[in-house]
């Protein structure tokens, strides 16, 4: 009888396998006999045809939810511990409310109903309820990053964020590879030090934009290989500081040496300047433009720059910058980097030949920016950080960057 099992192709084939299982399953099979092994084979064809030809049961997750209450002859106010309040019970009865994935686990978890007749309501359909909340999403910059747009058209108010919290940060992040939405990769090296209490979630969610948008921007085409970033480079992309659109070269030109380069705001608490990172052994340089003036930027994406040039690995997959904390400007990494981003800017010898740095005349800061072709800004501010009178040169040091793609800025 073996030879009549075979892959099945037509629906007569599949009647007809069904027959002859009926038959098998009518013996006493005999472990390990010939007719035990044709039951097993014709099981596996019956089930690769079924699987290829038959729509799976979708089962609704109101109607697994009425089953339980029926089962348990539960009231609508039994509901409330697990979707959160009378009005939100009726709402998701009536089907006018999709479940969010903190009500999916909580019904799931307290009244037993099976992960799958529930996680149909769920667009993530990756998330497993037997593990626990990768983060506690209810702490996120909600309300900010809905203002940024980053949660496309869902509006509404505080309170519904925080209900479709773990729905919307999934959401956000899904494009990001598996290692880096981790809570392991996205908290590393996240400390910062100082008085000023550092708001976490604001900052894991600042890195998690970061990540998104480079990877959006897709500047990743050309692989990116350690030692690309010398000294002439760095000091050739300071040069584009005389261009309006500065910025905005000096992301096109990281692009083609395959360096990421995202501006990103800073979310409330997290003080951030800058920080240099790593993904899939590539650098990813993030910067919030916190102080919009023109030597401040070039400054800051010099010292990250000098970051991925001499500090970052795969170890040290991390470095966050705040030029406010005191504390970290003695750190050894941090003062290779503001020595390097210095003379990147203006080489040593050039600054102390230069009579700008005793006489503080805009003549002179101009005569200087002309010779080494950057903009006057980026001298005011060395004379300003060098004296520490922030008085000096203010007409220069205050320009402001123009940004003529505003949707740069994320």
């Amino acid at each position: 009888m073996r030879d009549q099992i075979r892959v099945l192709k037509t629906r007569e084939d599949y009647d007809k396998a069904l027959g002859y299982l009926g038959e098998l399953m009518g013996k006493d099979l005999v472990p390990d006999s010939d007719d035990e092994r044709e039951f097993d084979l014709l099981n596996l064809v019956i089930g690769n045809y079924e699987a290829q030809t038959i729509a799976p049961i979708s089962v609704d997750p109101v109607d697994a939810i009425l089953f339980r209450m029926d089962q348990q002859n539960l009231k609508r106010r039994h509901l409330v511990p697990y979707i959160g309040s009378i009005s939100k019970v009726s709402e998701v009865l009536n089907r006018k409310r999709h479940l969010s994935l903190s009500m999916i686990r909580r019904l799931h978890e307290g009244l037993g109903i099976p992960a799958e007749s529930l996680i149909g309501s769920s667009e993530d359909d990756e998330v497993n309820l037997e593990d626990a909340p990768t983060f506690s999403y209810e702490q996120f910059p909600l309300k900010e990053m809905q203002e940024r747009g980053y949660f496309g058209s869902f509006e509404c108010g505080t309170g519904e964020l925080k209900t479709y919290a773990e729905d919307l940060i999934r959401g956000f992040s899904g494009g990001l590879p598996k290692f880096a939405q981790t809570p392991a990769f996205l908290r590393a090296n996240l400390t910062q030090s100082g008085q000023r209490k550092m708001n976490e979630y604001g900052l894991i969610a600042w890195r998690m934009s970061v990540l998104k948008f480079a990877r959006d921007l897709g500047v990743h085409k050309k692989p990116y290989k350690p030692g690309v970033l010398s000294d002439e480079v760095l000091r050739d992309l300071a040069k584009l500081s005389t261009f309006k659109d500065g910025p905005l070269l000096a992301q096109e030109a990281l692009a083609s040496l395959g360096i990421s380069l995202v501006f990103v705001r800073h979310f409330k608490h997290t003080y951030l300047d800058g920080a240099a990172m790593m993904i899939e052994d590539r650098p990813v340089i993030g910067m919030t433009l916190r102080h919009n003036r023109l030597d401040n930027f070039w400054f800051v994406l010099m010292h990250e720059l000098v970051h991925v040039q001499r500090h970052l690995t795969s170890e040290r997959n991390f470095i966050s910058d705040d030029f406010d904390d005191a504390e970290r400007r003695g750190d050894v990494i941090e003062k290779e980097a503001n020595d390097g981003a210095r003379d990147a800017l203006i080489p040593r010898s050039q600054w102390t030949n230069s009579p700008v740095a005793t006489t503080y005349a805009r003549a002179d800061a101009e005569a200087l920016a002309s010779a080494l072709r950057i903009h006057p800004a980026i001298v005011a501010g060395r004379v300003r950080h060098e004296t520490g009178n922030w008085r000096l040169l203010s007409g220069l040091a205050s320009t402001l960057i123009e940004w003529h793609d505003k949707g740069a800025i994320h």
